[in-house]
């Protein structure tokens, strides 16, 4: 039997010159849980997000947002870091008219959701990062791109279309201006600042998030929990999305400890 992707709405926000799409799925008369929003990494979109999206819509409200800039967004007209893109991140959520939301980071959004609840600590339900960034072995350009290019190696060639086609709708500039943001952000400190439950998700074999990097940070929140896929890279959510769903639905259901 052919498997029918569920039904995605989509719509778009714009705050001056800043852009957001935002693809809504999920059914709010079956939702047993608060709605969950899915935020892409540097120089991505929500497509390599689709596999987790479509898992966590069967119970409940889930949301992928696309930040200026990416995903073919059109580009802002100055130069933003982390606070003013997760301040923005959030006022788009309640614009929504969603009072409580858990946040879910890949790599770079790991720093965008962190910094949005620790903003907005009233309108954050958890917050869960996948592969975050930028690890203490990795601040540097060329060793961000070193172990990108080592974890191209076990990721599946359609993971590896997406990432390079989002790349290069991205463009090379806005990439540059973004991962200084990226290379800079103390993740390691704004974690310890979060007034709501931390899941922490990494591959056993990702090169980018490493296992003493993300056991850092989770010593470091206040309320942490660290789960590991086995056999996984760093895109995790795209090639274990049931995994990944099952952790997140865990730590909603059992205040950070799944």
């Amino acid at each position: 039997m052919r498997h029918v992707r569920p039904a995605r709405t989509e719509q778009r926000i714009v705050r001056g010159s800043l852009h957001f799409r935002v693809l809504t799925g999920g059914d709010p008369s079956m939702a047993r849980r608060a709605p969950i929003v899915l935020v892409h990494g540097i120089g991505m979109s929500h497509r390599y997000l689709g596999r987790l999206h479509d898992e966590l819509s069967s119970d409940g409200v889930v949301l992928s947002i696309d930040l200026p800039g990416y995903g073919g967004l059109p580009k802002p007209d100055h130069d933003i870091g982390v606070a003013e893109m997760a301040d923005a991140l959030a006022a788009v959520v309640a614009s929504l008219g969603i009072p409580s939301a858990v946040l879910v980071g890949h790599s770079m959004g790991a720093q965008w959701v962190v910094e949005a609840a620790c903003q907005s600590p009233g309108s954050v339900a958890g917050v869960v990062m996948i592969g975050p960034v930028a690890d203490e072995r990795h601040r540097t350009l060329a060793a961000q791109a070193g172990a990108l290019a080592i974890d191209t190696l076990g990721e599946s060639p359609g993971t590896n279309a997406i990432v390079f086609t989002d790349y290069l709708r991205c463009g090379v500039p806005w990439y540059l201006a973004q991962v200084r943001h990226m290379l800079t952000y103390p993740l390691e400190q704004r974690v310890a600042d979060l007034a709501v439950p931390l899941l922490i998700i990494r591959g056993e074999h990702d090169p980018i998030a490493g296992l003493r990097w993300c056991r850092r940070l989770s010593g470091a929140a206040p309320d942490a929990a660290l789960v590991i896929v086995p056999r996984r890279h760093h895109v995790v959510q795209r090639s274990a999305p049931r995994a990944v769903a099952s952790a997140i639905r865990a730590h909603m259901g059992s205040g950070g400890a799944p």
